[in-house]
């Protein structure tokens, strides 16, 4: 096995499916079998979502919000995620655990750097809610974040494309993907892999990122035992 524990970071907007708002169970379904072949393997996985699906909050001020309002409205959209994702996970038989950056009591522990690690080590996936708990950062950020904090060894980016490209392969057609790359070249290039805080927090702390195609059955599981798939970060 090439990764042990992981950090599964995923966006809200993946969560849509074709639709153009929510959540599409059909998504959730497909996730949590992605994220059980993992766990099947003997990995320790800890999941970050973002909530672009329901509220992103850079929207806020564009909409007349305040930004740490809106901040704290997208987090909370994250936890919704979040909780949609715990369901379809134990409905696939995995044993979970919802930890929030925010105290919301009712459906959540609160985030303890040392009882994630515990839940890990006891075979249950840790999603963790509620970004950093703090206005603005990203889920990016957040995923970096907690990545260290478990002592993760990858951060695994799932998205819509299959790795990272000279150019937007959606734009343009003679877009070439990279198998492996460094920080550096990333920063040299200007490549959009994740935000620059979340970025930057993973170089300092040495944590390589893979950036690869979430919705293709298997790719996941793929990762996990060595197998070339997407783009490999690191130093």
């Amino acid at each position: 096995m090439r990764f042990k524990r992981i950090l599964l970071k995923l966006s809200g907007e993946s969560l849509m499916g074709e639709q153009q708002y929510g959540i599409d169970t059909k998504m959730l379904v497909q996730y949590a079998q992605e994220i059980k072949s993992a766990v099947d393997l003997g990995a320790q996985v800890a999941v970050v979502i973002g909530g672009g699906n329901i509220f992103r909050g850079v929207q806020a001020e564009s909409v007349g919000l305040d930004r740490v309002q809106g901040d704290y409205m997208g987090m909370l959209a994250t936890v919704i995620n979040s909780m949609a994702l715990q369901s379809a996970l134990e409905k696939a038989g995995l044993y979970t655990r919802l930890l929030s950056g925010i105290n919301i009591q009712q459906v959540c522990e609160p985030y303890i750097r040392r009882r994630a690690m515990r839940h890990l080590e006891k075979g249950r996936v840790v999603i963790f809610g509620a970004g950093t708990g703090n206005p603005y950062f990203t889920t990016d950020s957040a995923a970096s974040l907690r990545a260290i904090e478990i002592e993760a060894d990858v951060v695994l980016k799932g998205t819509r494309v299959d790795g990272i490209y000279t150019a937007d392969p959606e734009k343009d057609a003679s877009a070439t993907r990279y198998t492996d790359i460094t920080f550096e070249e990333v920063f040299e290039k200007g490549l959009n892999v994740m935000d620059m805080t979340a970025f930057t927090l993973c170089k300092e702390n040495n944590l390589p990122i893979v950036v690869f195609d979430i919705n293709k059955p298997g790719n996941l599981a793929k990762l996990i035992n060595g197998e070339k798939v997407g783009t490999l970060v690191s130093m």
